[in-house]
């Protein structure tokens, strides 16, 4: 791997605004305002643009959709490249009528679209019925190319699944990002809540050090209810850098907006990968079952 420069994160922990239009200037204010002090990379969270709509399944919320190039890349382009910095931007794609993707787009300091990612792994759960909305992604595990360096992407329900991260560091990525919306269920948060949020660091933080590099969760904060009524989610914000021996070099609260900023030494993954080589002893030729649901012996 090639030595880069050390270089700052930007992980701009929000909430939406009260359109999508005012949430996406919000967003880029933030980004312009995290390249000031000094970001090269900023990262947004999972479908920033909009309140998480998942939480109910409802045809008018296809409407909420964009294509790519649209609204959300062209605004955050300007933004990219008026500060000079790369940015991670999600969004709610309209591909075309019928098929839609949660997708993210990385945009380079020339304000172009360096790339494309689409969420590979769908979830289906108690107010996050994201299979109504979302085909799974077909662009498959990808590797972007920017000034500081290769970066890989990733979003929310694909934080849980190792083959992902595996997979996406495998392509040269020194970082990985997993732009997210996740939050309690208020109903069960007295429970099970100090568990989930600590799982969800623990996942991450293993990814970074079984593939010995920097790994990036970007979340949304607050408590949103849905026009349909209920309890809602409230999602635990928590934003954090992790390096490639999983130790947290910063994080956000878990209830308010804020932008965290860290700084990634590129060399420190090439050096940790040489003293760990989990990349060089790990068995090609015993992998095969992977690929299959389960084993039935």
């Amino acid at each position: 791997m090639p030595h880069h420069k050390p270089y700052t994160v930007a992980l701009v922990q929000m909430a939406p605004a009260d359109t999508p239009g005012r949430s996406i200037e919000k967003a880029a204010q933030l980004c312009s305002e995290a390249a000031a002090k000094g970001a090269k990379m900023i990262c947004l969270p999972e479908l920033f643009a909009t309140p998480y709509f998942c939480q109910s399944e409802d045809h008018a919320f296809f409407s909420l959709a964009e294509p790519i190039p649209g609204p959300t890349t062209i605004a955050l382009g300007k933004a990219a490249k008026a500060a000079g910095c790369t940015i991670v931007a999600p969004l709610f794609e309209r591909r075309a009528a019928g098929l839609y993707h949660n997708s993210l787009a990385v945009i380079g300091p020339d304000g172009e679209i360096n790339g494309v990612y689409r969420k590979m792994h769908i979830p289906d759960d108690p107010l996050f019925y994201e299979k109504f909305y979302f085909a799974p992604g077909d662009l498959g595990f990808k590797r972007f190319d920017t000034p500081v360096g290769p970066i890989g992407t990733l979003i929310c329900w694909d934080q849980w699944y190792p083959e992902a991260a595996r997979l996406t560091a495998l392509r040269g990525s020194h970082i990985l990002f997993y732009p997210t919306a996740i939050g309690w269920h208020p109903s069960e948060k007295a429970q099970y809540g100090v568990e989930q949020r600590d799982a969800w660091i623990t996942i991450q933080r293993a990814h970074a050090i079984a593939n010995g590099c920097y790994v990036a969760a970007v979340n949304r904060v607050g408590h949103e209810v849905p026009e349909c009524g209920g309890d809602g989610l409230e999602f635990w914000g928590s934003s954090f850098l992790c390096g490639p021996m999983g130790t947290i070099l910063a994080q956000a609260s878990m209830n308010k907006e804020e932008t965290v900023l860290a700084e990634v030494d590129p060399k420190l993954v090439d050096t940790t990968r040489t003293h760990w080589p989990f990349l060089r002893d790990r068995r090609i030729d015993a992998y095969g079952p992977l690929e299959k649901r389960f084993i039935d012996e």
